[in-house]
């Protein structure tokens, strides 16, 4: 078929054997393409109870069919593996041009098994895919790694990799290419625990689609929605670094490990003081957006530092939690989590945790190594970051991730992790929202906002229908479907944001026809019927893993605990109703009110195959 690469890759890492394999006509027919296809290869081929870090576990790298084309914001590729982090589904987003490159070279998506016996990385050029030794590269950061890459194999190369992170097995280590990252689940220690230390690809662009003219005309059509389209605009001239203010007005911005919602002194880290620090810009490929900002700091403690960033969450991720206004802090930390490779959300949230047990007692100078986690305290912050991806001291213990580092604590540790099935929290108060925060605990992957991003509640966009972001109830048909439409645009891979402008509906079902030649992709509700297919198998993936109603929950804080923000606009709110949450989005869904899609639902999606293990499926973790 036209648009798709044509081919898999699988690599035993074990044996040091590559194959290739074509993926059947039905399977993207029923899956469409990137996390369709995904989640069909993960839950036929990983066993139950897999160790996501041992040799059993798989690590899946695509792209979408869109990929490689000249339409813009539609390059972005993807990971799915089992997560280290959470035991459950993992899918990781990432972007610059890796993505594009992989399609180049034929190929729609890579499984890479097993587990090296050194550290090793995969080369794919014009003679065809082979394994190389990496002990050279072992140690090296994300940039340093790239860029030996690039030396060795020439400038038409692009490379996926680990940091020390990765190697060190932090189980919210991200993948990096160029500066974006695949950065949620800790889908880099799946990668470290192989001995994989990066997939670099050298080819020239070759492209094949099903009607090109059709297809070009289509493109030029979405380039004059986007110079008409104020998201557009936004994401062009201050990528997210302008949303900081936005959320912390409507009291969403969580600030000392989610106690409050409403941070003082947000305006020293706007977008307007980013914006002096800006010396460049970066987009993925082909995109005229152009939304990834680059910083340096100018003076001061952290002059010298600079990012390609930072963006929304990890502005957030090192000035919330630890209530500093720090502008080159966050520049340097974010630096450090690119070159290390480590989730940005999870490092913050994990400081932030840290800098609350610290206040509390729980843990004392003599657990930090000196360190004072006192609020305000930004060069401790990056510090204990530089501790995480090394994994050194305490850093050793908060890499293992918030809830599993409650655990280690002890001493009521765990009040204070704020995470949803493992998943740490993102950049959103989930009581001053609450179908986002059912999102979070709903997710298939866990705490993130990327799941089913809850637009109605934060840019009051009426669509399926108004909603009152306080509401206790009355929000499940909105999580449902703000997840079933992310896993729509997931399957092209259409970036989160662009997908939000005005162009998706009307152009995006026309594109997947035209670049594939498969008429049923023009069709807006056969395309809603594979979003919500693959979402259904997702969700059977976590049930074969043993997850069920019990896992889909907030912190108890968010339970229990009154937002803080005296005179701000979520002052006192708390998610009274979670049970009752639940039960509307299982219904909605067609699952039981044990969280399990029923029969007559997988049937419905054309997965009846699968019934016969769910009825094996434990039902409780």
């Amino acid at each position: 078929m036209a648009g798709y690469g044509g081919k898999l890759l699988r690599v035993d890492l074990s044996q040091g054997q590559i194959s290739q394999e074509p993926i059947p006509e039905e399977v993207k027919l029923a899956f469409v393409g990137g996390r369709g296809i995904g989640i069909k290869y993960l839950y036929d081929e990983l066993a139950p109870g897999t160790d996501p870090l041992g040799p059993g576990n798989k690590l899946i790298l695509l792209n979408g069919p869109l990929a490689g084309t000249n339409a813009q914001s539609v390059s972005r590729w993807m990971v799915i593996t089992k997560s280290p982090l959470t035991g459950a589904y993992a899918r990781s987003v990432a972007g610059a041009d890796f993505g594009a490159w992989l399609k180049f070279a034929g190929y729609d998506l890579i499984i890479l098994e097993g587990q090296a016996a050194r550290p090793i990385y995969l080369h794919i050029g014009r003679e065809g895919a082979e394994l190389r030794d990496a002990g050279e590269l072992w140690g090296k950061n994300t940039q340093e790694t790239q860029e030996w890459l690039s030396r060795r194999h020439g400038p038409l190369t692009r490379s996926a990799c680990i940091g020390p992170a990765g190697e060190r097995l932090v189980r919210f280590a991200a993948i990096v290419s160029a500066r974006r990252t695949a950065s949620r689940c800790g889908v880099g220690a799946v990668m470290g625990a192989k001995r994989l230390k990066a997939v670099a690809i050298t080819t020239q662009r070759h492209l094949e689609l099903a009607v090109p003219e059709a297809f070009q005309a289509l493109v030029r059509e979405q380039i004059g929605y986007n110079k008409a389209d104020l998201g557009y605009q936004n994401s062009h001239e201050m990528g997210t670094t302008g949303a900081s203010a936005h959320f912390n007005r409507l009291g969403i911005f969580p600030v000392r490990n989610f106690r409050a919602g409403q941070m003082k002194g947000a305006e020293e880290f706007s977008g307007e003081e980013y914006r002096k620090l800006r010396v460049g810009e970066f987009g993925c490929y082909s995109c005229s957006a152009r939304c990834g900002k680059h910083h340096r700091v100018l003076a001061g403690p952290y002059a010298g530092a600079e990012s390609e960033g930072p963006e929304y969450e990890s502005i957030w991720a090192f000035t919330g939690p630890i209530d500093s206004a720090n502008l080159g802090a966050t520049v340097a930390a974010d630096q450090l989590c690119d070159d290390l490779g480590m989730d940005t959300i999870s490092t913050g949230n994990a400081i932030g945790f840290a800098f609350e047990l610290f206040e509390k007692g729980i843990i004392t100078e003599k657990d930090t190594d000196g360190l004072k986690l006192r609020y305000g305290n930004h060069a401790a912050m990056v510090a204990l970051a530089h501790k995480i991806g090394r994994r050194e001291g305490l850093g050793d213990v908060l890499a293992e991730g918030v809830a599993r580092a409650a655990e280690h604590i002890g001493h009521g540790a765990s009040a204070y992790a704020m995470h949803a099935k493992g998943l740490e929290l993102p950049a959103y108060e989930p009581r001053a929202a609450k179908a986002h925060g059912l999102n979070y605990a709903t997710s298939n992957i866990g705490g993130s906002h990327c799941f089913g991003y809850a637009t109605q509640e934060i840019f009051g966009v009426p669509v399926p229908r108004p909603v009152d972001r306080f509401a206790d109830t009355g929000k499940g048909d909105i999580a449902a479907f703000n997840q079933n439409r992310t896993a729509l645009t997931e399957m092209g891979i259409v970036c989160t944001f662009a997908a939000g402008w005005r162009w998706f509906g009307q152009l995006y079902h026309r594109m997947l026809t035209a670049a594939t030649g498969i008429p049923e992709f023009g069709d807006r509700a056969y395309l809603a019927a594979a979003a919500e297919r693959l979402y259904n198998l997702e969700r059977c993936f976590n049930v074969r893993e043993g997850f069920s109603r019990a896992q889909d929950t907030l912190p108890q804080r968010m339970l229990t605990e009154p937002l803080e923000q005296p005179g701000g606009p979520a002052h006192g709110q708390v998610v009274r109703a979670q049970d009752a949450l639940l039960d509307e989005y299982y219904a909605a869904r067609g699952w039981t009110t044990a969280g399990i899609p029923k029969a007559e639902k997988l049937r419905e999606l054309g997965l009846e195959g699968i019934l016969g293990n769910l009825k094996q499926a434990p039902r409780a973790r």
